[in-house]
């Protein structure tokens, strides 16, 4: 079925002469029953929901049971380097976890919904923190871009 609402999409959006790049390439059903579809490489998911109302009225006509289309979130994954292993490495430390709570609450509108990890293993980073090799390491954090909306 998620290959025929793919179709369907991607056969309105022609009808109603959407550019080329403004397609569907893959649609699939998630574990929670959500459908999540890729759009083409040219194209990002702004540019899709240009032609909301087509593709929900395409998704219907294939699958009764769709309610919305909306678009997903973005990602980004940022890496901070010379972070204090002292500070977040340890026993006492709270860790990364405290970390993320700190970059959440400096940063407005900002969600951090997996947990901040070090780039190299926390073993590799003990072991050299503890041959005096280094003071401080690089993490990883993956936060979800705030969404604003107009009124």
């Amino acid at each position: 079925m998620d290959e025929e609402i793919a179709s369907a999409i991607n056969r309105a959006l022609f009808r109603q002469q959407a550019p080329a790049h403004i397609r569907i390439m893959n649609a699939r059903r998630n574990g929670k029953g959500a459908i999540t579809a890729i759009t083409h490489q040219n194209a990002i998911a702004e540019m899709a929901m240009r032609y909301r109302v087509i593709i929900s009225t395409a998704a219907k006509t294939v699958d009764k049971g769709v309610v919305e289309v909306e678009e997903n979130e973005t990602w980004e994954r940022l890496k901070i380097h010379a972070v204090p292993l002292v500070r977040y490495m340890g026993n006492g430390t709270d860790g990364l976890q405290k970390m993320g709570q700190q970059f959440e609450a400096e940063n407005k509108g900002v969600v951090i919904p997996t947990q901040v990890r070090w780039l190299a293993t926390p073993r590799t980073n003990m072991e050299r923190r503890q041959n005096g090799e280094i003071t401080a390491s690089s993490v990883v954090i993956v936060e979800r871009e705030a969404r604003w909306h107009r009124m």
